[in-house]
């Protein structure tokens, strides 16, 4: 049980112990292998983040990073000067093993893989205090991932020696300078120009948005000379901070953006000037510089990538309930706590199913990179992106207004949030993007088949009577949503795009219910509890069904009888939450 009343603020909190939700995933999507090992561990990290990471976040924000172009000399060094609370916050992530190989390796020894539903758990808790950071974190891992894969043998050695250390002082970060002022997605209208001499590659060109600025390794794309025009002349370099002889590369840094947030990475702009560089081609690169594929190697990482971007949004959702509901627990209005007032329960009951869904499916799309599904996670990934972190924006708004005027000050943690929150849902492709994506995916053999047969399974009866009838709502839900894939599939392009959204926005919804169903199924099996039965109904009443007086009267019956124990992460006797009104599925 989680009592918020008790708790003054959510920063000082441990917040792995204060997250059931958390802790059940855990129980249910790890292996039993590695559930012990990974206990300890995230006790250990949820304590780091809620804490010293969670308190340096906000003097962060509040002193970012600051380009020194030039030195008193005159002399151009292009350097990022950091305040000593954004080092001291990334050394402790890297020797956490957040970001550096800590746990990684310690699994290898373990004769274990690292699996990525950790991966997703450890992100999700550092950003409740700190999304830059993760960012920095995020590029790192898919830099490593691209060396690995496409680096020749010698510079792989030397690049991975960094990116991989152990020591902090010894890392570099990794970065990704992709978007050009002229093209922003639009990849192909690249400028950037790659000429090999005497061996070596150079790229000059200009990066527009190019975030952990300071990085040491750099994925970027460039075309090679004599390379065709669109996506096909592109390819893909790694650039290194300083030349192969210890001299500063031809990176130079034209200014920092002053952005809505995300204070703690620092973005500009860039002017590549003969850049020393590295094909990043497989073999020995070179002879494949003209092969087409340079955006498809890149491509390899976007999922990853839009992977921890989905924990953002999600890691800022959690952060934003925790901050509303101790709020409402202790704050007073009209001779009653917050929590008490019909509208304040109402607004954190949607906030807190609103969590747990997005959370299931951030979730569910690490659990199927695991089971290595690729179907599944070729789906699931950008679907919660999509819905993590637009999410993100709403909750941290509904937490801004829950603290009133507070809410809107900087003295209180809300604003910041919601500053962070915005950039979520540009970061790793824009939303209409991500429809798109959703398109391609689907295009995929056999992507929607999978899909469509898990939600069959979620949907189908069991005999237990609680679920039977959410269960009913889910199967008519899944038979439009069908409808609609194929509508979809049929149309021309052009209607195609247009009903892209839609569709992206109905297949989430629909795996959220799915997945909420299945894991009241386990909740119910496992610890005789129905509390995540009632979420699954409210969030299918509300998103699934088309009789809103109906779905409001199972959200007044829930507030009104099973608040306490549903906030609180109480035991819920089967026999309480069957009481809820029911939904006609064919209203």
């Amino acid at each position: 049980m989680v009592n918020y009343g008790v708790f003054e603020r959510a920063i000082g909190l441990n917040w792995y112990t204060v997250d059931p939700n958390l802790r059940a995933l855990m129980d249910r999507l790890l292996d039993p292998a590695d559930r012990e090992w990974a206990e300890g561990h995230l006790v250990r990290i949820g304590a780091l983040c809620g804490g010293p990471i969670a308190e340096r976040a906000e003097t962060i924000d509040k002193s970012p990073p600051r380009l020194e172009r030039y030195d008193r000399w005159g002399k151009e060094v292009c350097r990022i000067v950091h305040h000593p609370a954004t080092l001291a916050a990334k050394r402790d992530a890297w020797e956490a093993g957040i970001s550096g190989p800590r746990l990684r390796r310690e699994a290898e020894r373990r004769g274990r893989p690292f699996p990525a539903v950790m991966t997703a758990a450890l992100n999700y808790l550092l950003c409740q205090a700190d999304t830059g950071l993760m960012c920095a974190i995020g590029m790192t891992s898919g830099v490593v991932g691209l060396v690995e894969r496409f680096a020749p043998p010698e510079i792989r050695d030397r690049f991975l020696a960094r990116l991989t250390a152990e020591r902090f002082e010894d890392a570099w970060d990794g970065a990704m300078f992709m978007t050009e002022q002229s093209g922003g997605s639009d990849l192909g209208t690249i400028t950037t120009t790659a000429r090999q001499s005497e061996g070596i590659w150079r790229l000059t060109g200009s990066k527009w948005f190019c975030s952990n600025i300071d990085a040491g390794a750099i994925a970027t794309l460039a075309r090679p000379e004599g390379a065709p025009a669109g996506l096909r002349g592109v390819a893909l370099f790694v650039v290194p901070r300083s030349r192969a002889d210890g001299s500063p590369n031809g990176i130079h840094m034209r200014r920092l953006k002053d952005k809505l947030g995300t204070r703690t990475v620092p973005t500009g702009e860039v002017d590549f000037v003969d850049a020393e560089a590295y094909l990043l081609a497989g073999g020995d690169g070179n002879g494949r510089a003209l092969d087409g594929r340079g955006i498809n190697r890149m491509m390899e990482m976007v999922n990853p990538s839009r992977f921890g971007v989905a924990c953002m949004g999600l890691g800022l959702m959690r952060r934003a309930f925790l901050e509303a509901a101790i709020y409402a627990a202790r704050r007073e209005a009209f001779g009653h706590r917050l929590e008490d007032l019909p509208l304040a329960r109402e607004t954190l009951l949607r906030m807190l199913v609103d969590l747990e869904a997005a959370a299931t499916l951030v979730f569910a799309a690490g659990a199927a990179i695991d089971r290595k599904d690729g179907s599944l996670a070729r789906l699931c990934v950008p679907l919660a992106k999509f819905r993590a972190t637009r999410k993100g924006i709403e909750l941290t708004s509904a937490a801004v207004e829950m603290h009133g005027g507070n809410g809107y000050v900087e003295d209180w943690p809300t604003a910041r949030l919601l500053r962070e929150a915005q950039c979520h849902t540009i970061w790793e492709g824009t939303e209409s993007i991500i429809c798109l994506d959703v398109l391609r995916a689907l295009r995929a053999e056999g992507v929607a088949q999978a899909v469509l047969a898990r939600v069959g399974v979620a949907a189908r009866t069991d005999g237990s009577p609680l679920l039977d009838h959410p269960r009913r709502l889910l199967a008519t839900a899944a038979e439009r949503v069908e409808r609609l894939i194929t509508s979809v599939a049929t149309a021309e392009r052009s209607a195609a795009e247009y009903r892209a959204r839609r569709l992206t926005t109905s297949l989430c919804d629909l795996v959220q219910g799915a997945l909420l169903v299945e894991e009241a199924g386990w909740e119910l099996r496992e610890r005789a509890s129905a509390r995540k039965a009632v979420i699954a109904g409210l969030f299918i009443a509300r998103y699934l069904t088309d009789d809103p007086d109906a779905a409001a009267a199972v959200e007044e019956h829930a507030c009104t009888t099973l608040f306490a124990p549903l906030l609180r992460y109480e035991t819920i006797e089967p026999v309480a939450a069957g009481t809820a009104p029911r939904i006609d599925p064919h209203a």
